[in-house]
């Protein structure tokens, strides 16, 4: 633990600063803003940058900064930041525990650690940035959101990309844990499976416990996260060097070794896939919903529009014809409409702002009986931000965009909470 108990975070990819507010809180004098820090945590840097760098782009960075203070979050390209550091013309405070959201992206190696300029991954991948920043800070943890395909991907060499990042991990002395969590799955307001993957240095104060038991109980996610055993585990070998892994794993199998639930210690790891434990209270979409006074009209759906909402929601099998004139059946279920409101919601995507009939938006009948799209304040409070987090003079389209690359705050919360009492 650092000096004064206090843990210190590295925020990277730091969008409106959903691993901020849920480790440190957010307190704010004369405001309603109000959420509870996950403990004795401090952000001390983030880094957040929209390519390709246009002011138009950089929303997310204005509302992080419009929350939590001007000069709070560095708006540079994370890859400049780092080669500045590398050159000593910048610098990165000293930090504890690294957090971040990062895309799923191919994460191949294009040349191993023994050349001369050390392992080199494809160009304007975030992964290697990560990697950096470990490599160059060496945190005591690391802690970081992913869509759950990445344990899946690339389709030509299943869960290689995910078997990478475990390999580099390795390969700088961290063991690892991963975990896909459904926000639902444990009472919050949105269906949503993100992979979590926690890794510390295996010099840290660490349990001594098995690999699986790690995983199903004694881990940081399992602690935080209760699941039971719903598969046998197997064992997966890794290799320390990222680029044989990148030439070699996964090739020609038809499914990914890795299941949902995992950890990793020098190279070998189990994984297994598993259930939910939890019998706690249970949001649903209609506890977000705004008063029928504070929807602006355009939200509402004008009744002449409902047919293209139905068919767009609804089932299909008809018969489609391709730009090249090739003729095929297209086929797709369908999609509840309106959303119902004694349920968690589906998934908010970035494409959720904007009038135009969609089949991935949310619509719902609200208490006036109107059928409408979610406000923003909703999209807000579906990812547990406090409602209006997100109103810092950007636009309801930015708004939407913020929040469907967003995470839900009470996960990463929890595990605040769990990684606190553990470094106490």
């Amino acid at each position: 633990m650092s000096q004064h108990s206090t843990i210190r975070v590295a925020e990277m990819f730091a969008g409106v600063g959903g691993f901020r507010l849920a480790l440190d809180g957010y307190e704010s004098l004369g405001h309603p803003l109000h959420s509870p820090a996950a403990g004795p945590f401090r952000t001390v840097w983030a880094n957040q940058w929209e390519p390709p760098g246009t002011a138009s782009k950089q929303f997310a960075w204005r509302c992080y900064e419009a929350r939590f203070g001007q000069g709070s979050c560095v708006n540079r390209s994370i890859s400049e930041v780092l080669d500045s550091c590398e050159a000593k013309t910048a610098a990165v405070p000293d930090f504890d525990l690294l957090v971040g959201g990062f895309p799923c992206q191919d994460y191949s190696v294009a040349k191993p650690r023994g050349a001369a300029t050390g392992i080199e991954g494809k160009k304007g991948v975030l992964w290697w940035d990560i990697l950096r920043m470990i490599a160059m800070k060496r945190p005591r943890a690391v802690l970081l959101e992913n869509v759950d395909r990445l344990l899946k991907s690339p389709a030509s060499q299943r869960g290689r990309d995910f078997a990478i990042i475990l390999s580099c991990l390795a390969a700088e002395g961290y063991q690892a844990e991963w975990r896909v969590i459904n926000a639902a799955d444990y009472g919050m307001p949105q269906r949503r499976r993100r992979v979590f993957l926690y890794a510390e240095r295996v010099d840290a104060p660490a349990v001594a416990d098995d690999l699986l038991q790690r995983a199903l109980s004694t881990g940081v996610l399992a602690a935080s996260f209760p699941v039971q055993a719903a598969s046998p585990a197997h064992r997966v070998s890794v290799s320390p060097d990222p680029y044989q892994v990148s030439q070699d794993f996964g090739k020609g199998a038809k499914v990914s070794p890795w299941l949902d639930a995992g950890a990793m210690r020098a190279g070998t790891a189990v994984t297994v896939k598993t259930t939910p434990c939890y019998d706690g209270p249970r949001a649903v979409l209609g506890d977000v919903l705004s008063p029928a006074d504070e929807v602006p009209p355009a939200f509402l759906i004008d009744p002449s529009v409902r047919p293209r909402w139905v068919y767009l929601k609804g089932a299909k099998s008809e018969q489609r014809t391709s730009a090249n004139g090739f003729s095929y059946r297209y086929t797709e279920g369908g999609v509840a409409f309106p959303d119902p409101l004694d349920r968690p919601a589906r998934t908010i995507l970035t494409s959720e702002g904007g009038v135009s009939a969609s089949r991935t938006k949310h619509a719902v009948v609200d208490g006036a009986g109107r059928l409408r799209r979610l406000v923003p304040d909703e999209l807000d409070q579906l990812q547990m931000f406090p409602k209006g987090w997100t109103d810092v003079g950007i636009s309801d389209g930015q708004r939407a965009f913020c929040m469907g690359n967003a995470l839900v705050v009470g996960i990463p919360h929890r595990i605040g909470r769990t990684i606190a009492q553990r470094w106490r």
